[in-house]
Protein backbone atom coordinates (compact mmCIF):
# COMPACT_ATOMS: atom_id res chain seq x y z
CA UNK A 1 0.00 0.00 0.00
CA UNK A 2 1.22 3.49 -1.02
CA UNK A 3 1.60 5.35 2.38
CA UNK A 4 0.46 9.37 1.06
CA UNK A 5 2.62 11.89 1.25
CA UNK A 6 3.36 14.59 4.10
CA UNK A 7 0.52 17.11 4.37
CA UNK A 8 3.39 19.67 4.64
CA UNK A 9 7.09 19.14 3.36
CA UNK A 10 10.21 21.71 3.40
CA UNK A 11 13.57 20.72 2.70
CA UNK A 12 16.35 23.26 2.52
CA UNK A 13 13.95 26.57 2.21
CA UNK A 14 14.93 29.88 2.21
CA UNK A 15 13.56 33.02 1.83
CA UNK A 16 14.79 36.40 0.97
CA UNK A 17 13.49 39.60 0.14
CA UNK A 18 15.74 41.44 -2.51
CA UNK A 19 19.36 41.44 -2.00
CA UNK A 20 18.87 41.61 1.48
CA UNK A 21 20.20 38.52 3.97
CA UNK A 22 17.79 35.68 4.31
CA UNK A 23 14.70 35.61 6.74
CA UNK A 24 14.69 31.65 6.58
CA UNK A 25 17.64 29.56 5.74
CA UNK A 26 18.00 25.74 5.69
CA UNK A 27 14.72 24.70 6.68
CA UNK A 28 13.44 21.49 6.63
CA UNK A 29 10.51 20.53 8.02
CA UNK A 30 7.68 17.92 7.63
CA UNK A 31 3.93 17.30 8.93
CA UNK A 32 1.62 14.79 8.76
CA UNK A 33 -1.82 14.23 8.99
CA UNK A 34 -3.18 14.78 12.43
CA UNK A 35 -0.24 16.85 13.08
CA UNK A 36 0.19 19.93 15.76
CA UNK A 37 2.76 21.72 15.13
CA UNK A 38 3.52 25.06 17.12
CA UNK A 39 6.29 27.25 15.63
CA UNK A 40 8.14 29.62 18.77
CA UNK A 41 10.62 31.82 18.92
CA UNK A 42 12.24 35.24 18.90
CA UNK A 43 10.49 38.49 17.36
CA UNK A 44 11.83 38.24 13.56
CA UNK A 45 12.75 34.99 13.45
CA UNK A 46 10.64 34.03 10.32
CA UNK A 47 7.81 31.91 12.14
CA UNK A 48 4.73 34.01 10.40
CA UNK A 49 6.84 34.15 6.97
CA UNK A 50 6.96 30.27 6.85
CA UNK A 51 3.06 30.12 7.07
CA UNK A 52 2.97 32.42 4.24
CA UNK A 53 4.91 30.20 2.19
CA UNK A 54 2.71 27.17 3.35
CA UNK A 55 -0.27 29.08 2.24
CA UNK A 56 1.50 30.23 -1.25
CA UNK A 57 1.14 33.85 0.02
CA UNK A 58 4.91 34.30 -0.95
CA UNK A 59 7.10 32.11 -3.17
CA UNK A 60 10.03 30.60 -1.55
CA UNK A 61 13.85 31.81 -2.95
CA UNK A 62 15.46 28.14 -2.61
CA UNK A 63 14.41 24.66 -1.57
CA UNK A 64 11.24 22.56 -2.25
CA UNK A 65 7.71 23.23 -0.50
CA UNK A 66 5.30 20.67 -1.19
CA UNK A 67 1.64 20.65 0.20
CA UNK A 68 0.10 17.21 -0.21
CA UNK A 69 2.66 16.45 -2.75
CA UNK A 70 2.12 19.61 -4.93
CA UNK A 71 3.49 22.80 -5.09
CA UNK A 72 1.23 25.36 -2.95
CA UNK A 73 -0.01 27.19 -5.73
CA UNK A 74 -1.87 23.41 -6.58
CA UNK A 75 -2.83 23.14 -2.74
CA UNK A 76 -4.54 26.70 -1.88
CA UNK A 77 -7.92 25.07 -1.72
CA UNK A 78 -7.26 22.13 0.40
CA UNK A 79 -5.81 24.98 3.71
CA UNK A 80 -7.06 27.94 5.47
CA UNK A 81 -5.30 30.76 7.36
CA UNK A 82 -6.45 32.57 10.56
CA UNK A 83 -4.57 35.87 10.88
CA UNK A 84 -3.45 37.66 14.30
CA UNK A 85 -6.31 39.83 13.70
CA UNK A 86 -9.97 38.65 13.20
CA UNK A 87 -10.17 41.33 9.50
CA UNK A 88 -14.11 41.45 10.05
CA UNK A 89 -15.95 43.63 7.68
CA UNK A 90 -17.52 45.93 9.77
CA UNK A 91 -20.60 46.18 7.50
CA UNK A 92 -21.63 42.65 7.84
CA UNK A 93 -23.19 40.72 10.13
CA UNK A 94 -21.35 37.90 11.89
CA UNK A 95 -23.02 35.21 9.72
CA UNK A 96 -22.12 36.95 6.62
CA UNK A 97 -18.73 37.32 7.46
CA UNK A 98 -18.29 33.88 8.21
CA UNK A 99 -20.08 32.86 4.56
CA UNK A 100 -17.63 35.79 2.73
CA UNK A 101 -15.23 33.34 1.35
CA UNK A 102 -17.95 30.62 0.37
CA UNK A 103 -19.58 33.18 -1.65
CA UNK A 104 -15.63 33.58 -3.40
CA UNK A 105 -15.36 30.50 -4.40
CA UNK A 106 -19.21 30.11 -5.37
CA UNK A 107 -21.09 28.02 -3.70
CA UNK A 108 -24.23 27.34 -4.18
CA UNK A 109 -26.43 29.01 -1.52
CA UNK A 110 -27.75 25.75 0.19
CA UNK A 111 -24.51 24.26 0.82
CA UNK A 112 -22.99 27.75 1.75
CA UNK A 113 -26.07 27.89 4.80
CA UNK A 114 -25.22 24.25 6.30
CA UNK A 115 -21.50 24.63 6.28
CA UNK A 116 -21.89 28.05 8.02
CA UNK A 117 -24.28 26.69 10.72
CA UNK A 118 -21.72 24.15 10.94
CA UNK A 119 -18.84 26.71 11.41
CA UNK A 120 -20.86 28.51 13.87
CA UNK A 121 -21.63 26.04 16.17
CA UNK A 122 -18.60 24.45 16.52
CA UNK A 123 -17.31 27.95 17.67
CA UNK A 124 -20.52 28.35 19.64
CA UNK A 125 -21.74 31.38 18.14
CA UNK A 126 -24.96 30.75 16.72
CA UNK A 127 -26.82 33.22 18.79
CA UNK A 128 -24.46 36.08 17.85
CA UNK A 129 -25.15 35.35 13.94
CA UNK A 130 -27.04 38.65 13.64
CA UNK A 131 -24.66 40.90 15.11
CA UNK A 132 -22.06 43.42 13.64
CA UNK A 133 -18.49 43.17 14.83
CA UNK A 134 -18.80 46.43 16.47
CA UNK A 135 -20.92 43.91 18.91
CA UNK A 136 -18.48 41.38 19.61
CA UNK A 137 -16.17 40.57 22.23
CA UNK A 138 -12.89 40.41 21.19
CA UNK A 139 -12.67 36.67 21.36
CA UNK A 140 -16.09 36.15 19.95
CA UNK A 141 -14.20 38.10 16.91
CA UNK A 142 -11.42 35.41 16.82
CA UNK A 143 -13.91 32.83 16.83
CA UNK A 144 -15.95 34.50 14.12
CA UNK A 145 -12.64 34.12 12.57
CA UNK A 146 -11.71 30.76 13.39
CA UNK A 147 -15.67 29.81 11.70
CA UNK A 148 -14.54 31.59 8.86
CA UNK A 149 -11.79 29.69 7.96
CA UNK A 150 -13.44 26.35 9.10
CA UNK A 151 -16.11 26.90 6.30
CA UNK A 152 -13.65 25.85 3.87
CA UNK A 153 -13.43 22.21 5.19
CA UNK A 154 -9.59 22.54 5.07
CA UNK A 155 -7.51 19.74 5.37
CA UNK A 156 -4.45 22.19 6.85
CA UNK A 157 -5.06 24.74 9.05
CA UNK A 158 -2.73 27.89 9.62
CA UNK A 159 -2.85 29.96 12.55
CA UNK A 160 -0.69 33.11 13.15
CA UNK A 161 -1.10 34.47 16.81
CA UNK A 162 -4.74 34.49 16.62
CA UNK A 163 -5.32 34.29 20.31
CA UNK A 164 -1.89 36.61 20.92
CA UNK A 165 -4.40 39.84 22.08
CA UNK A 166 -6.88 38.04 24.34
CA UNK A 167 -6.95 38.30 28.17
CA UNK A 168 -4.82 34.58 29.76
CA UNK A 169 -8.85 33.01 30.56
CA UNK A 170 -10.09 33.61 27.12
CA UNK A 171 -7.03 32.64 25.57
CA UNK A 172 -6.81 29.49 27.51
CA UNK A 173 -10.59 28.66 26.72
CA UNK A 174 -10.14 29.05 23.29
CA UNK A 175 -7.40 27.19 23.02
CA UNK A 176 -9.51 24.02 24.73
CA UNK A 177 -12.19 24.75 21.89
CA UNK A 178 -9.72 24.61 19.36
CA UNK A 179 -8.36 21.37 20.32
CA UNK A 180 -12.46 20.00 20.46
CA UNK A 181 -12.63 20.90 16.81
CA UNK A 182 -9.51 19.58 16.03
CA UNK A 183 -10.80 16.03 17.60
CA UNK A 184 -14.33 16.60 15.14
CA UNK A 185 -11.98 17.61 12.00
CA UNK A 186 -9.05 15.94 11.78
CA UNK A 187 -7.62 19.01 10.04
CA UNK A 188 -3.20 19.05 10.41
CA UNK A 189 -1.85 22.83 11.91
CA UNK A 190 0.53 24.89 11.84
CA UNK A 191 0.41 27.44 15.02
CA UNK A 192 2.59 30.46 15.47
CA UNK A 193 2.72 31.61 19.14
CA UNK A 194 4.72 33.73 21.50
CA UNK A 195 3.36 31.44 24.52
CA UNK A 196 5.37 28.59 25.98
CA UNK A 197 2.32 27.10 27.87
CA UNK A 198 0.03 27.34 24.63
CA UNK A 199 1.84 25.55 23.00
CA UNK A 200 2.12 22.41 25.15
CA UNK A 201 -1.06 22.85 25.77
CA UNK A 202 -1.69 22.31 21.68
CA UNK A 203 0.38 20.63 19.65
CA UNK A 204 1.66 17.20 19.07
CA UNK A 205 4.85 18.89 18.26
CA UNK A 206 6.77 22.13 19.09
CA UNK A 207 9.33 23.47 16.47
CA UNK A 208 11.58 26.36 18.41
CA UNK A 209 13.06 28.60 16.06
CA UNK A 210 16.41 31.04 16.07
CA UNK A 211 16.82 34.29 14.02
CA UNK A 212 19.39 35.90 11.53
CA UNK A 213 18.77 33.86 9.60
CA UNK A 214 15.55 32.09 10.87
CA UNK A 215 16.26 28.56 11.28
CA UNK A 216 15.07 25.43 12.87
CA UNK A 217 17.34 25.06 16.31
CA UNK A 218 14.59 22.50 18.47
CA UNK A 219 12.13 19.77 17.57
CA UNK A 220 10.89 18.78 20.92
CA UNK A 221 7.66 15.98 20.54
CA UNK A 222 4.48 16.76 23.06
CA UNK A 223 3.64 13.71 24.82
CA UNK A 224 0.73 14.25 26.53
CA UNK A 225 -2.66 12.30 25.84
CA UNK A 226 -5.45 14.14 23.95
CA UNK A 227 -8.06 15.37 25.14
CA UNK A 228 -6.01 18.35 26.84
CA UNK A 229 -7.95 20.33 29.68
CA UNK A 230 -7.53 22.06 32.97
CA UNK A 231 -6.03 18.85 34.78
CA UNK A 232 -3.74 18.51 31.92
CA UNK A 233 -2.22 22.18 32.82
CA UNK A 234 -2.21 21.67 36.24
CA UNK A 235 -0.25 17.81 35.95
CA UNK A 236 3.47 17.54 36.81
CA UNK A 237 3.62 16.16 32.89
CA UNK A 238 2.71 19.70 31.45
CA UNK A 239 4.71 21.56 33.74
CA UNK A 240 7.72 19.62 32.85
CA UNK A 241 7.14 20.32 29.23
CA UNK A 242 6.73 24.09 29.81
CA UNK A 243 9.90 24.44 31.70
CA UNK A 244 12.05 22.17 29.45
CA UNK A 245 10.76 24.35 26.27
CA UNK A 246 11.32 27.52 28.16
CA UNK A 247 15.22 26.81 28.87
CA UNK A 248 15.42 25.68 25.76
CA UNK A 249 13.69 29.05 24.00
CA UNK A 250 15.93 31.31 26.72
CA UNK A 251 19.13 29.39 25.04
CA UNK A 252 17.83 30.61 21.46
CA UNK A 253 17.60 33.78 22.53
CA UNK A 254 20.36 34.01 23.94
CA UNK A 255 23.07 32.84 21.14
CA UNK A 256 21.25 33.72 18.17
CA UNK A 257 23.48 36.24 16.69
CA UNK A 258 22.16 40.52 16.05
CA UNK A 259 21.96 41.56 12.64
Amino acid sequence: MIEPPPVVELKDVAKRFGHRPPVLAGITLSAQAGDFISLIGPSGCGKSTLLRLIADLSPVSQGQLLVGGRPPAQATGELAFVFQEPTLLPWLTLRHNVEVLLRLRQLPANQRRARVDEALSLVRLEAFATQYPRQLSGGQKMRASLARALTLEPALLLLDEPFGALDEMTRDHLNEELLAIRERQRWTAFFVTHSVAEAVFLSTRIVIMAANPGRIAHEIPIDLPYPRTLETRLSPAYQKQVANISRLLRSVETTSPVS
